[in-house]
């Protein structure tokens, strides 16, 4: 219990506004060290505000998100890196489809310390040259943050397919892959990564079956994404499919692993990729056990890092120590 009470003191809270609230609970909720995303209202000058009021304009409140999370295993400096890379920073006229100031991006600071930190990255951002237009982001003193209405609390996982049309439709995503996925990224991804690793994971290779680090794998615990860190793949849906490929029946969270059509090579399948960091996965096939749903998960080890269970903790994945 003492380790328990311990850890909570060390919680903090971040307050981020970027457009529809919807979009930015996913960017940050799965990362290691996040202990939980709200949705709300901040910023304006009525109390206990409803969905309704905060987008008739008249409230002076922004759609926002309250993180708590540990600075110890994912530090306030790394939280505002995500979410330069959700938003339009240099919109202030609100994000993306959604006009009007309730969808303003803002960064609401909890104390100094987070002041200095946005402002520093905000200028780093702006010396960049990433963008042609000034960065419009406003820093304010974070002030009560109201949570929003039940329904919108996780709703990319209350209604998945909803969700899905609202996001491709918004033109965050095509955004956010035209200012971030350049050749300056993967440049630096390449001093990161292995040669496999980055031909997988950004060229869609391919690495060799049974040559590969996890395709007999047995020990337990979590497979993350290689590049962003995001948890995956659970060692208890894993299994042996005879392909040489590490195999798994479901992910940990289905709304971090996309699916799109390919058809290279002359073939039809179904690629999977790492929400976040947009990695390639492998594919997914509709021959794994019936018992299970039917699915097999055929994923390249290069995508993957593992977290052995006694690791978990220490990595900021404490969270999924309930799996096993």
């Amino acid at each position: 219990m003492s380790e328990v009470t311990h850890n909570e003191t060390q919680l903090k809270q971040a307050t981020f506004a970027g457009g529809c609230f919807w979009c930015m609970v996913t960017p940050f909720e799965e990362l290691p060290g996040i202990e939980r995303v709200v949705s709300g209202y901040i910023g304006g000058h009525t109390v206990n505000p409803t969905y309704e009021e905060v987008c008739s304009e008249t409230t002076g409140h922004a759609e926002a998100v309250q993180i708590t999370y540990d600075p110890q295993q994912f530090p306030y400096a790394k939280l505002l890196e995500i979410y330069w890379r959700s938003v339009d920073p240099t919109d202030a006229g609100g994000q993306f489809h959604d006009r009007g100031s309730s969808y303003r991006p803002a960064i609401f600071y909890h104390d100094e310390e987070q002041r200095h930190e946005a402002e520093a990255s905000k200028n780093e951002l702006q010396q960049s040259g990433r963008f042609n237009k000034p960065i419009a982001v406003t820093l304010e003193p974070a002030t009560t943050f109201y949570a929003a209405e039940d329904y919108h609390q996780d709703y990319h996982h209350k209604n998945p397919l909803r969700y899905k049309y609202y996001r491709n439709g918004s033109g965050r995503d095509t955004f956010i892959h035209q200012h971030w996925n350049t050749a300056k990224d993967k440049e630096a991804l390449r001093d990161r990564l292995t040669p496999i690793q980055f031909e997988v994971t950004q060229n869609n290779a391919t690495e060799a079956p049974f040559r590969n680090e996890f395709y007999d794998h047995e020990a337990e615990g979590i497979y993350v994404d290689i590049v962003s860190g995001e948890p995956l793949f659970s060692s208890k849906d894993k299994f042996d499919a005879g392909c040489g490929w590490p195999s798994f029946t479901t992910p940990i969270q289905k709304g971090n692993v996309l699916e799109f059509q390919d058809v290279s090579h002359g073939m039809f399948r179904t690629e999977v990729r790492s929400r976040e960091g947009d990695s390639h996965l492998g594919h997914v096939f509709p021959d794994g056990p019936v018992a299970t749903g039917g699915l097999r998960y055929c994923i390249n080890s290069a995508s993957l890092k593992f977290i052995p269970v006694d690791q978990l903790e220490a990595e900021g994945y404490g969270k999924y120590r309930s799996l096993f």
